[in-house]
This record gives C-alpha cells, structure tokens and sequence, in this order.
C-alpha cells in the first residue's frame, strides 16, 4: 500500500520526509554553476554592464579583456566544520560563473572601470573618442 505525502504506515513521516523538512529539498549540496543575470544600457558615453552576483566578495571576481572579449568569472569555494558531543557536520559548495561579451569596436577598453556594491558588479565601458566625435553622419542619397 502507498501512503500519502511520504507518510509511514504508523501515520507518522517517513525518514527521508523528515529530513527534507529539516534540512530542506537541497540536503546534499553539489558544485553549482549559475549564470547571472545582466543589464546592459548605452549612453551617449558608454556602455554599463551590471551583473547580479550577492553573496560574493570583490576578490572573488575576476574581469578581464582580451582580443575585444570581456569576459567576468567566479569560483568561490566554503568549507564549513560543526562539531558537537555526538555529530560531526561537514558541509561544502562550491559556486562559479563565467559570462563573456564580445565588446563594439566603439569601446575603449584601456578605460574600463569595475565597482561592486550591494551584490551588483557594475562595469563602465567609455566609448573611444573618435566614436564620440564622429556623432551623428548624414549620408548624401545620390
């Protein structure tokens, strides 16, 4: 006979019911991969990037460019110990995270500019001067 909602026979929750009610649905926590999400807005000047990344720590971000690819990376790793007269808890997750951006043409990456605060990464992408010079261009229709 099946009983309702993990329930044992004796009406009482079965074992494993008891310790997801606990401990919640994710007992056993794995290496997780996340992608966070991202807003991006052009201005007159620029561009800005802000990725939602709480729970980290700047040292825990890494942003770097290369061949006109903006690429922002994570890799946190915790180890927690509790210790008590009868149990031993070892706990570990690992989160990371790599997005990548292929930047216009139009931005200078030697000025780029990173913040983090309030768990939002932040990322300045100034245009190059001659893209702000060159403004708006009439084209002749012949």
């Amino acid at each position: 006979m099946r009983y309702p909602n993990n329930y044992s026979p004796t009406g009482f929750p079965s074992f494993s019911r008891l310790v997801e009610e606990f401990f919640g649905s994710d007992f056993h926590p794995t290496a997780t991969q996340v992608r966070p999400s991202v807003n991006i807005k052009e201005h007159e000047v620029g561009f800005e990037l802000e990725l939602a990344v709480p729970g980290l720590k700047k040292e825990d971000i890494k942003v770097e460019v290369e061949k006109n690819v903006l690429k922002v990376q994570s890799h946190t790793k915790d180890e927690q110990h509790e210790t008590s007269s009868k149990y031993l808890r070892r706990e570990f997750s690992s989160r990371s995270f790599e997005r990548s951006f292929t930047l216009p043409e139009t931005v200078d990456v030697t000025k780029i500019v990173a913040n983090y605060a309030q768990g939002v990464l932040t990322l300045t992408l100034p245009k190059r001067e001659a893209a702000l010079a060159s403004g708006v261009k009439l084209i002749d229709i012949a």
